[in-house]
């Protein structure tokens, strides 16, 4: 693609101390992010995307390589309470798990107007702030009525919305979606696909799609990276890669997806099969 990368990663390492000594949980780990582009890191549980999806937010720090926002290094975790909020500013996190991701004892309004107040470059009011938060709520789906609300009071899917909006008001570049619609229906996690379509379209916005699902890939990115074991093992154009799976891991993943006529079976349904 042309233009200089919002995200360069080079080599990323992450290593981890056990019991028993080391524990490698991503190994030599390399893509680029460019503007406006969403890119899908897909693996099982323990592949090391989630790793690398908080080694770029400085949620965890590297143990070896290069990480690059805006050619300004993220090598090494930031220092000063500044920093973190510039690094904020850029790229967004998006939590897997809407229940845990907000503070229960806060109003809808308020987690969205504390977001908006910390990465003002303004300094807007009570008034302001209010206008902006409803804002972006509406951006999300969600009407007036849920400013004053709590989370415990909104579904996983509204909840999630919110978080969005959380991340969004930041103005980020990039969001790094965890898993964003695993936690919820597949009625809902279509609603929320639709939604972070637009949110691009709207924004011209890049996003960075961790999952497990193959099945959600090919509605949110135009690039896709599959890891396995910490490494990356494929990777390329969506429509190529689930289409014609060339790595057996890859194969493996597409293969577990439930196709057209597909329904689940109970387990005295198999024993009864055999």
């Amino acid at each position: 693609m042309s233009g200089e990368p919002i995200i360069r990663a080079l080599n990323l390492r992450k290593e981890y101390s056990s019991g028993s000594g080391k524990v490698l949980a991503v190994d030599s780990v390399s893509f680029e992010l460019h503007a406006n582009e969403s890119l899908a890191i897909v693996g099982e549980s323990g592949s090391g995307k989630t790793t690398v999806a908080k080694m770029l937010v400085g949620l965890e720090s590297l143990s070896g390589g290069s990480l690059d926002v805006l050619g300004a290094s993220r090598t090494h975790l930031p220092r000063t309470a500044a920093q973190r909020r510039r690094w904020a500013s850029q790229v967004q996190y998006v939590f897997q798990d809407p229940y845990s991701s907000l503070n229960g004892r806060s109003r809808i309004g308020a987690i969205i107007s504390t977001s908006i107040a910390l990465h003002a470059t303004d300094k807007p009011d009570a008034a302001t702030l209010r206008s902006r938060a409803m804002a972006l709520l509406d951006s999300v789906g969600l009407p007036e009525r849920f400013f004053d609300s709590f989370p415990h009071q909104m579904s996983g899917g509204q909840r999630q919305r919110v978080a969005i909006a959380r991340a969004l008001a930041a103005n980020p570049l990039v969001l790094v979606l965890d898993e964003a619609v695993a936690a919820l229906d597949v009625s809902i996690q279509a609603q929320i696909l639709n939604l972070l379509n637009d949110i691009r379209a709207e924004r011209e916005i890049s996003y960075i799609f961790i999952t497990h699902d193959l099945a959600v890939v090919r509605q949110v990115a135009e690039r896709t990276l599959v890891m396995e074991n910490g490494r990356i093992v494929d990777q390329g154009d969506t429509d190529t890669l689930l289409d014609t799976p060339s790595h057996p891991y890859t194969r493996a993943l597409r293969a577990a997806v439930p196709g057209p006529g597909w329904r689940p079976r109970r387990r005295d349904d198999l024993a009864l099969a055999k």
